[in-house]
């Protein structure tokens, strides 16, 4: 009998490999790669670029890279063909979909942030470069800010 609680410490979401970190949208695998990973054939991610289901990174090139996230996008669209029975079409709105419901997501997260800025409540990040943004209370700074970022400072108003 498995206890299904782990004394491990959670796994940093990226990985550094030298000067690089590599998380889930770094695109580091080549076409064939990714086919394996998927369990596709190469032609099968080739079309299902050209129909805009996955969209590989492109070396100079031309040449696909694909993320881990792509491969899952990839594993996904296979889920939906064969046991969904949903025709690539279908994904494709289904894919279009959700990519809308992220970005109207992303627009209620601003408009809540600028609803608690106008109310007064305002928390300030500033990266190590100096540049400075406005966050909801409570909220954390976008992964690619917090790479840079050092301290945190809090800073209330004398009334």
């Amino acid at each position: 009998m498995s206890d299904s609680t782990s004394t491990r410490p959670a796994a940093d979401p990226s990985t550094r490999v030298g000067g690089w970190s590599i998380d889930d949208e770094t695109p580091v695998f080549v076409i064939s790669v990714a086919a394996q990973l998927a369990g596709m054939h190469a032609q099968t991610l080739r079309q299902y670029d050209r129909l805009g289901l996955v969209r590989p990174s492109r070396t100079r090139g031309g040449g696909r890279r694909y993320s881990a996230a792509d491969v899952a996008a990839l594993r996904e669209v296979q889920r939906l063909s064969q046991e969904g029975g949903v025709s690539l079409a279908g994904i494709q709105r289904i894919l279009h979909l959700e990519r809308t419901v992220l970005g109207l997501q992303r627009q209620v997260n601003e408009l809540t942030n600028q609803l608690a800025i106008a109310s007064g409540r305002r928390v300030f990040a500033a990266e190590v470069g100096g540049d400075v943004y406005s966050l909801a209370p409570g909220q954390r700074p976008p992964r690619a800010r917090r790479e840079h970022s050092a301290a945190l400072v809090r800073w209330r108003p004398v009334r």
